[in-house]
């Protein structure tokens, strides 16, 4: 474990998990326009061949940004709870092998730790999430961080958020960076109020966003200005391989995709990797235009690999690809 003395640059919040991703062979995609949705179809009662199976321990949305924030400089903790079993340990060996901060992991004896099946089809996937209920509890910090990151936690987070969000407001030192999951997003605006105006950056894809206005406006200018509305600062707003837009209150910027080398193999953690280094970016000095050109580069890379992290860059790689970058590879302002 590293010394906590360290003052954190990064200290994300949110449960870990272990994805074992599977391939599948047989599966048909419908569209429904009218809700902006697509679904993954499968014939009902019946065997399903599969291609493979791999297993990646230690990510989720918080983790996930803890290792890419540190893989490009910063001093990175993660505040999560692991069961008492074989995936447990191996998550928190694997934090380890990251350098990540682990001080503030928490076994819980008598749970398992989160394991979510990944259905991986062409270029997307659909997630299998179960986020079991642990005692959370905020942790006794000695050193307020620089930077909070809060991400997917389970049903029963909501006191432990509301602590998250209390630290912060009585921390004017820590900044934090609001990236909302499944539940934090089912459960709406209200409840999660405190944490929106204490946020100084915040991260969806345009649906996502949709859902939390409750709005089927697809208008991205709209949408910015609609999250921007619930309190955080800075809104950025990802819409796959359209690009990506950010908004201050003042400029609305866009951000093109870095080009793929070639097609991508799986998205999963290609949110994770933009939001967590555009934030990286902003904790570096860099501005929102050059935030939004750091952050699709790690994307990129993300989605020619199996899991979440096995692509994540290196500041020096980022700087490489950024230096080879096309010329139109450049944010703009609408």
């Amino acid at each position: 474990m590293e010394n906590v003395e360290k003052k954190i640059d990064f200290l994300g919040f949110g449960d870990i998990v272990t994805d074992a991703f599977i391939l599948l062979k047989e599966a048909e995609i419908e569209y429904d326009d009218a809700k902006s949705e697509k679904k993954l179809c499968m014939s009902f009662g019946d065997k399903i061949p599969y291609e493979s199976v791999e297993v990646v321990p230690a990510v989720g949305n918080s983790t996930n940004a803890a290792v890419s924030a540190h893989r490009l400089g910063l001093n990175s903790a993660i505040v999560t709870h692991i069961g008492d079993d074989d995936n447990g340990r191996e998550c928190l060996e694997q934090l380890e092998k990251e350098g990540i901060n682990t001080e503030f992991v928490t076994t819980q004896k008598g749970e398992e730790t989160n394991y979510h099946y990944v259905l991986r089809f062409k270029d997307e996937r659909t997630i299998l999430v179960k986020h079991h209920l642990y005692d959370y509890n905020f942790p006794n910090i000695a050193i307020p961080p620089r930077w909070i990151y809060l991400s997917s936690l389970a049903e029963n987070s909501l006191p432990y958020q509301q602590q998250i969000a209390d630290y912060v407001e009585a921390h004017p030192e820590t900044k934090m960076v609001f990236q909302p999951g499944t539940f934090q997003i089912k459960i709406g605006y209200e409840k999660l109020k405190k944490i929106y105006k204490n946020s100084e950056l915040f991260f969806c894809n345009k649906e996502e966003a949709q859902r939390i206005l409750g709005t089927f406006n697809k208008d991205i200018k709209d949408l910015l200005i609609g999250l921007r509305n619930l309190g955080p600062k800075i809104i950025s707003i990802t819409d796959g391989p359209n690009g990506a837009y950010a908004y201050d209150g003042t400029d609305i910027w866009f951000g093109p995709m870095y080009p793929d080398p070639r097609p991508p193999i799986s998205r999963t953690g290609a949110g994770d990797a933009f939001s967590s280094t555009f934030t990286s970016a902003i904790i570096l000095g860099k501005s929102i235009p050059e935030a939004l050109q750091w952050a699709p580069i790690n994307s990129m890379s993300v989605v020619q690999q199996i899991g979440a992290q096995k692509g994540l860059l290196t500041l020096a790689q980022l700087e490489k690809y950024l230096a080879e970058a096309p010329a139109d590879y450049k944010p703009k302002k609408l």
